[in-house]
């Protein structure tokens, strides 16, 4: 079948398709002239999902978009901010909506529950393609319930959008309520047993102490070498002075056993001078001789006591070595003990360091909270409030007039197709070909006179064309 043939089937069916049109154009507009009449009222709002946080001063990231508007239209037509709704405008208490829930229902349920399924079928949110802005709106059978209805739609999801955010704060600023209790209870606990440690050790001031207590131990350092030196020096003079104590340097050196050896050597000069000149038994003689012997035994007794007293200092030094040895032990030990106290003492230093700055963080964080679950601010703000419709949303009698005219002329041509294939005609010379399977030689063209008598009409001669 081409075009042609579907234009002559048209124009041979066309009081089929033109009453297929004008019945369908009828229904449609009684139809939809006793619908009765929807308004439709929309709220616009706004998703503020960047920006800075009022409490932290830190920047919030910008949610994925998809994600987070998805988010947002569930929120919006959950059954939670529909029962708020109906809350706010008291829908549950209306005499009216509690007998049609009972003929409805039989009374099963709750009128709320049941009036959040229908309120939620009439809601429709979209979301703009390429903004942050959303529009609720909502049809009902008067102007002024649909755009309260709207409106509350609207600010029930704002303030459920400030409770998601205040509340799970609130639980977690309680959480940290507690934990600052244990907190400053470990703080009080660490700080409790430091200044008890102070107490027991008297430790004022540790770290000046331990450097007076270094410094004294240096200085005895110091001393026991050079008395560790002094007393080796001593030793050697001991030595010396114990075997030949005449030759030892210190009794050699001494200024009394000098001018002893200078009066004996004078001494055995004046007797053997006397010697010479008197006998042995001569009064002169015998006194020069006993003066000389005293003067050599004093001379004697004093070499002794140069020795003895090379001792005694010898002894006196190895006495004060071992002195400073037993306080540099002693010094040190209070040195080592002094360190194992700094070091207990730094232990309990961080603990009391590390509880405290696990408190503090632990009461900043409780103080952001606190905040924050007491920052009642919405990231949702209403751009246009929805009014009361001033035409219905539905039905739309010129829309559906065109869509009618639209599809009852798309009927009425399928039904002309289909009544023209259960009673084929022939159209055209092309259907002549396609019947019969043979060629066409020549078209007579027929065309009715006018009206006449039945007599005249059987009378007159036809008039044939030969094309």
């Amino acid at each position: 079948m081409n075009f042609s043939q579907f234009l002559l089937i048209l124009h041979a069916r066309r009081k089929i398709v033109l009453l297929t049109l004008l019945a369908t154009v009828t229904v449609t507009v009684v139809v939809s002239a006793l619908l009765p009449k929807t308004y439709k009222a929309t709220s616009t709002v706004l998703l503020n999902y960047k920006g800075v946080d009022s409490v932290t001063g830190m920047a919030v990231p910008g949610q994925l978009m998809p994600g987070y508007v998805a988010t947002q239209i569930d929120i919006i037509t959950s059954k939670n901010v529909a029962l708020r709704v109906i809350d706010q405008l008291k829908l549950a208490q209306n005499p009216d909506v509690i007998e049609q829930f009972r003929q409805d229902t039989g009374g099963k349920g709750t009128v709320r529950d049941w009036l959040a399924d229908l309120i939620l079928k009439k809601v429709d949110v979209v979301p703009s393609r390429e903004s942050s802005v959303v529009e609720i709106s909502f049809k009902g059978a008067e102007p002024q319930f649909a755009a309260a209805v709207a409106n509350a739609f609207a600010d029930e999801y704002q303030k459920l959008t400030v409770q998601l955010k205040v509340e799970p704060m609130k639980k977690v600023a309680t959480y940290f309520n507690g934990q600052t209790k244990q907190l400053r209870d470990a703080v009080e606990a660490a700080q409790s047993r430091l200044s008890k440690y102070q107490q027991e050790n008297g430790i004022v001031s540790l770290d000046g102490r331990l450097d007076v207590e270094n410094n004294r131990l240096n200085d005895l350092s110091a001393q026991l070498v050079a008395a560790q030196a002094q007393q080796m020096e001593a030793a050697s003079r001991q030595r010396m002075a114990s075997g030949k104590a005449g030759e030892a340097p210190d009794v050699a050196n001494s200024p009394l056993i000098q001018n002893l050896r200078a009066s004996v050597s004078a001494a055995d000069s004046k007797l053997a001078e006397i010697g010479q000149r008197l006998g042995r038994n001569h009064p002169q003689y015998l006194a020069a001789k006993a003066e000389a012997d005293q003067m050599r035994a004093s001379l004697n007794a004093q070499i002794q006591t140069a020795a003895n007293s090379v001792g005694n200092n010898a002894q006196i030094l190895g006495q004060r070595e071992a002195a400073l040895r037993a306080a540099l032990a002693e010094q040190k030990a209070r040195v080592l003990e002094l360190n194992r106290t700094r070091d207990e003492l730094n232990v309990l230093q961080k603990d009391v360091e590390s509880a405290q700055r696990a408190f503090d963080a632990a009461t900043q964080r409780l103080s952001q909270t606190r905040m924050e679950g007491q920052a009642e601010q919405s990231e949702v703000a209403i751009l246009n409030p929805a009014v009361p419709p001033i035409d219905p949303a539905s039905p739309r009698m010129l829309l559906n007039t065109v869509l009618s005219v639209m599809l009852g002329g798309v009927l009425g041509m399928a039904f002309g197709l289909v009544v023209e294939f259960m009673d084929r005609r022939v159209r055209s010379t092309g259907d002549l070909a396609n019947v019969a399977d043979i060629p066409v030689l020549g078209n007579i063209s027929w065309t009715p006179p006018k009206s006449r008598s039945r007599l005249a009409t059987l009378l007159a001669p036809r008039r044939l064309r030969l094309t």
